[in-house]
């Protein structure tokens, strides 16, 4: 969906997983500032929305997802993992519970097969499950921010911000009141930052939870069976996973930033074999060129990596 907002002052479109909102507004570190004073918004309303009504839906969803959401209170943000049986991951849903209605935004595109596999898991419990990306948009508020957000159908509370499920009729008079726009490209490096994983760029077929650090956010370890659990257990307790999410501080004297899928090696071996992959990049308002990286988990921490052509030192993330 090609979002209203595009029609603001300097908008300039997304490309790629992100396109139908504003990459940027013509000043990409202004905005980045702005989000993390507390002022701003960003237009996220691209991601898919699901929501879940019936007096099963919690005890339902428990069943389905990595994370104890039996007893998610009101109002209480969480996220979690749809996983498949040999324990990949396959969906990322951010939950909110509002009392009667449990809402979920995901990634851009994912929603008809998340809910296609909800509505095959169904069975006898009382439960309905909808797309409502054409109802309702999702917009972030930095963490911070005061803006007034009764015009919200559902609010998930987070450490770094909120995100509002707003009516899609009314996403342009409600994000007038938000405060200046800012793009993707400003969520993105604050999301990098945060060494925050996003679904088909942090991940690929091959991941489990534990790669990417959601074993900290995403899973509950303690709860009871669902699809994938014996993976994620047995690697827990067993053992570890055979590769890490990395935050590399890139070279700033390079003009360009290495995009998704760049091949990672040892900058000693330069024609070596390749380590990992670049997931994630962006210029950070403070940092200057950053990025997450998948790879091999013996890779020494302490090793400066290229990433294509760009030297990069590794914050540590998931440890070895």
């Amino acid at each position: 969906m090609k979002s209203p907002l595009l029609s603001l002052p300097g908008a300039v479109p997304a490309e790629g997983a992100d396109e139908g909102v504003a990459a940027h507004y013509g000043d990409i570190f202004r905005e980045q500032r702005n989000l993390a004073q507390g002022t701003g918004f960003v237009d996220l309303s691209h991601r898919g929305v699901l929501t879940v009504t019936g007096q099963d839906r919690l005890a339902w969803l428990h069943l389905l997802l990595t994370q104890h959401v039996s007893a998610l209170a009101p109002q209480e943000a969480t996220e979690a993992l749809v996983l498949s049986p040999n324990g990949h991951v396959e969906h990322a849903l951010y939950l909110v519970d509002d009392g009667t209605t449990t809402w979920a935004h995901v990634e851009p595109g994912t929603q008809e097969a998340l809910l296609g596999y909800l509505e095959s898991m169904k069975f006898f419990y009382r439960v309905e499950v909808a797309d409502a990306t054409a109802e309702y948009a999702v917009v972030h508020l930095p963490a911070g921010s005061t803006a007034a957000v009764e015009g919200a159908a559902a609010v998930r509370e987070l450490p770094y911000g909120r995100d509002l499920f707003v009516p899609r009729a009314e996403l342009a008079e409600l994000a007038a009141g938000y405060g200046p726009a800012a793009g993707v490209w400003a969520y993105e490096a604050l999301r990098i930052e945060g060494h925050r994983p996003r679904l088909g760029f942090e991940t690929d077929h091959r991941t489990i939870p534990h790669e990417v650090d959601w074993l900290r956010t995403a899973v509950h370890l303690q709860k009871g069976c669902y699809r994938g659990q014996e993976t994620v257990a047995r690697v827990h307790n067993l053992g570890r996973p055979p590769r890490r999410l990395v935050f590399l501080h890139l070279d700033g004297t390079e003009e360009t930033l290495p995009p998704h899928g760049t091949q990672v090696r040892l900058a000693t071996e330069p024609d070596g074999r390749p380590l990992g992959f670049v997931t994630s990049s962006a210029r950070h308002h403070e940092l200057g060129p950053i990025a997450l990286a998948i790879v091999k988990r013996n890779v020494p921490v302490d090793a400066v990596l290229l990433a294509g052509t760009v030297p990069g030192t590794q914050d540590v993330i998931v440890p070895q």
